[in-house]
């Protein structure tokens, strides 16, 4: 199944790549030609590997693992965090936090802080400190809240990395890549798409492209967390069903049964 297509892909100028100087020679299998300086991202490839990756995200979902999303510029910011959230998905837009995998106990004390502010609120201690900690306190909390709230569901570490502009978000590239952690990424012409196991070639700058990309991988997810439902209700299903069904006498059983107390009968 294609989960988008060529014209959709041109309407919203995933083809646009760099300039010809500022590119990256590993992209050359993506490259379709050249115009202007600029070089042309190949659709078809693009269309062909969106599908790829998203059927894998797919699988990822509906084992009900975490796949961590990423993007600090500014235009991917917003639809990336809508994206996310609408598969219940955490993300990272504000700055990546320097060892957010490799030392991922520690940003887990950090969010364990916000939700200790949180418990202060709650239980009445804020009333009896002083203005000036309170202020503190509540500025802590959001700034906390400010680069760590969307990650404040996951407990563990995430199963996969999807990444817009892989030149910019290199460090959690390169830590997703020292923990075998599988990064997808929308790689543009000028970046290097070795470190990234999905490569999904594209114009990684225009907010329509992002959003195209993002919204055939987040409908993937959404499709592999209803199937995940689906089997679950099954199962309970069956586990109700199997006690019945030992309860009922086999049919063939009671019939020969009934035979057995007739013949008795007439003897």
């Amino acid at each position: 199944m294609s989960r988008t297509n060529f014209d959709t892909l041109l309407e919203a100028g995933c083809h646009f790549g760099h300039l010809k100087r500022k590119w990256n020679p590993a992209m050359a299998p993506y490259i379709f030609m050249e115009r202007n300086g600029i070089h042309i991202i190949d659709l078809h490839k693009t269309a062909a590997k969106i599908d790829e990756a998203a059927e894998a995200l797919k699988q990822i979902a509906k084992s009900g693992r975490k796949v961590l999303f990423v993007a600090t510029k500014k235009q991917a910011k917003d639809v990336v965090a809508a994206k996310a959230a609408s598969v219940n998905m955490p993300y990272v837009i504000e700055r990546w936090p320097g060892g957010m995998l490799t030392n991922f106990p520690t940003i887990r004390k950090a969010v364990k802080k916000m939700a200790t502010i949180d418990k202060l609120t709650q239980d009445g201690t804020y009333s009896n400190l002083s203005k000036r900690e309170i202020l503190q306190i509540s500025r802590q909390r959001a700034k906390l809240e400010k680069n760590l709230g969307s990650i404040a569901d996951l407990t563990r570490l995430p199963s996969a990395l999807f990444v817009v502009d892989v030149m910019k978000e290199h460090i959690a590239v390169a830590e997703a890549n020292r923990l075998g952690i599988p990064v997808f990424g929308i790689v543009d012409t000028n970046s290097n798409p070795n470190d990234v196991d999905f490569v999904i070639p594209a114009n990684d700058d225009a907010t329509k492209s992002i959003e195209v990309i993002l919204d055939a991988m987040c409908t993937a997810m959404a499709e592999g967390v209803e199937e995940r439902k689906a089997e679950k209700v099954d199962v309970e299903a069956a586990g109700e069903a199997a006690p019945a069904a030992k309860k009922a006498p086999r049919k063939g059983a009671s019939k020969a049964r009934a035979e057995k107390e007739e013949a008795a009968e007439e003897a």
